[in-house]
């Protein structure tokens, strides 16, 4: 039986609606098997590179928890990016922890959104001259924001993590569940009625990557603590969501990526796996997992002791995910076909060559 559980595409008109033109048809999906030369770059010289981007010259640019941003180039060797000590970031442990998490390039692809987890600023980042911008500061941390092609920015709360706690109080929530995760929506900034954040969507349980697919009308939310997958039919104009449903069952879904042909990438960390769920067709599939007799054994242990709502991060330990370098939390697609790296809690990137 396939673990991947559909709820909400119900029937063929409906199927043909969330794909958009001209991808009726798509390649069979390639998959891979981890192997320790995929480790990238091989000095294990980042810091919690959580999410990524790719740039149209193939370099890449991660989160950092040091510096912000960092730059990789083709050889592996990297550089701090965007001066974010000027615009306000800060990581001075065990003071502060600052926690750049979801990096996103905008539509126009001159500028990144760069969202902190544990002390809630966005910041926007200029591709070309460096220059960033803290462009709005939430009560609470941010795990990913993304800009819409009208300059409204989507971002997600995963919980009610202050800043001065936002560590400690995030895992709280992976620990304990706990219904305080929200989506909300950021105006443009010429919108005239000045810059607040809406609350659009509330009441998750640990609100996580986001996504929007606006040929189709959607916005695509990860529900981590509730394993699920969510779809909003969406409008931008307004900032406005309805028609909430269950797109996919998935375990413990983080970040999200659509590729070229509409297909979305879903990273599930616990499982240390990618899986490629098309919104065409409903079906999803597992394209790369990292499983050892170990880590299966821990994963079951945590399934069972989130069914029971007790704890479970004392099992949050380097068996879960080795040989990998560290938990398993999103993607970048580079353009063209070139390589999908993985990004995650670790030093390194996992590089999978198409």
């Amino acid at each position: 039986m396939n673990r991947f559980t559909t709820t909400a595409l119900v029937g063929s008109a409906m199927l043909l609606a969330a794909c958009s033109p001209g991808q009726e048809t798509t390649a069979p999906q390639q998959r891979w098997t981890f192997q320790k030369d995929m480790i990238f770059p091989a000095d294990s010289s980042l810091q919690r590179a959580e999410d990524g981007v790719a740039l149209t010259d193939g370099r890449l640019m991660v989160a950092d928890q040091v510096d912000g941003l960092r730059l990789i180039d083709a050889d592996g060797s990297s550089r701090p990016f965007g001066h974010f000590a000027d615009a306000g970031y800060l990581h001075n442990p065990p003071e502060v922890a600052g926690g750049p998490n979801g990096v996103t390039l905008e539509p126009q692809g001159t500028h990144i959104l760069v969202a902190d987890v544990f002390r809630g600023g966005i910041y926007r980042v200029d591709v070309t001259t460096e220059t960033t911008e803290k462009i709005y500061q939430h009560p609470y941390g941010v795990n990913m924001a993304r800009r819409d092609s009208r300059g409204g920015i989507w971002f997600s709360q995963s919980t009610a993590n202050h800043p001065d706690n936002g560590e400690v109080e995030l895992f709280r929530a992976v620990e304990v569940p706990t219904p305080d995760g929200a989506v909300f929506y950021l105006p443009p900034a010429d919108s005239g009625d000045g810059r607040h954040a809406i609350p659009v969507i509330e009441g998750l349980y640990f609100a996580n990557g986001l996504v929007l697919d606006e040929t189709a009308g959607y916005l695509y939310v990860s529900e981590t603590m509730n394993s699920r997958l969510l779809r909003f039919r969406v409008d931008l104009p307004t900032g406005q969501v309805s028609d909430r449903t269950v797109a996919l069952e998935v375990d413990h879904p983080d970040n999200l990526e659509f590729d070229d042909q509409g297909r979305l990438w879903i990273a599930s960390p616990i499982r240390s796996e990618i899986v490629v769920f098309d919104p065409a067709t409903g079906t999803a599939e597992p394209v790369f997992r990292i499983a050892t007799p170990a880590s299966e054994e821990l994963v079951a242990a945590i399934e069972t002791r989130t069914r029971e709502g007790s704890g479970w991060l004392d099992l949050m330990v380097p068996a879960l995910y080795e040989p990998g370098p560290g938990l398993i939390t999103g993607m970048i697609l580079t353009p063209g076909g070139g390589p999908v790296y993985l990004t995650g809690l670790s030093k390194s990137l996992i590089k999978l060559e198409r």
